[in-house]
């Protein structure tokens, strides 16, 4: 299987990841390592998660980290897969933060969960626009040196907010963003389209889009209200 870089960095990754906001909510554990086996025997090696999955059901958050971590440990495989996750979203401290003290303790708790040494492709979950972009890049370049992240990435920002952080990095040495992870869908194109993939384009940044399929919706399960009740996920 033909193998995708990832922006500017030296991650090589199967065309297809692998989301793990289902591990410890609507999959269990033993189910969860069947998927992760089953998947990785594919010769795919590219699973995202975060350390707020999955928080809105249990109210505590890392469960998908501590499955994918107890999995890596069972099969010794942890240098074969590449590991996304995410911080910045509220774990309990009642908002967003991107500060660098609070992403620098996010990064060290989601190492202990999915027991490693350091996670292939660190991202900043959702943006906060009080905040200097610079912070975050700044807890990255901290944790980069210590060898606890490999490369950095960046979910649910503004392209105006994305254009600043690319300048900044390229202005005060920090880490660049190498990846992108925006609402993109067949049903959702629009704000992508138009706004962000030019951005990504011209700077070589690698998109790693979440809702690919509309939360179902583009699978034809959902075609009524009715059909909501269907599933745990339903939504309307």
């Amino acid at each position: 299987m033909q193998k995708r870089q990832l922006g500017n960095s030296d991650l090589l990754v199967a065309p297809i990841a692998f989301g793990g906001n289902v591990f410890g909510w609507t999959a269990d554990e033993k189910t969860s390592f069947d998927i992760l086996s089953k998947f990785t025997e594919s010769d795919f090696n590219f699973i995202d998660t975060a350390d707020v999955y999955s928080r809105w059901a249990s109210g505590v958050g890392g469960e998908s980290e501590t499955i994918i971590g107890k999995w890596m440990k069972q099969k010794g495989n942890r240098n074969k897969i590449i590991i996304a996750t995410k911080g910045g979203m509220d774990m309990g401290q009642g908002k967003t933060d991107v500060t660098k003290k609070y992403l620098i303790k996010a990064a060290e708790d989601s190492l202990r969960r999915l027991q490693t040494d350091y996670i292939d492709l660190y991202q900043t979950h959702k943006d906060d626009e009080t905040v200097p972009v610079e912070e975050a890049l700044e807890a990255y370049a901290q944790l980069i040196k210590e060898g606890k992240v490999r490369y950095v990435g960046a979910s649910n920002f503004a392209p105006e907010r994305f254009t600043a952080a690319l300048e900044a990095s390229k202005k005060n040495g920090l880490p660049r963003y190498e990846t992108l992870q925006p609402l993109y869908n067949l049903c959702e194109r629009e704000v992508f389209e138009k706004e962000l993939e030019p951005l990504c384009v011209k700077n070589n940044i690698a998109v790693l889009n979440y809702f690919a399929l509309a939360v179902g919706f583009l699978t034809g399960k959902y075609r009524t209200k009715d059909d909501l009740s269907k599933s745990i996920r339903g939504i309307e």
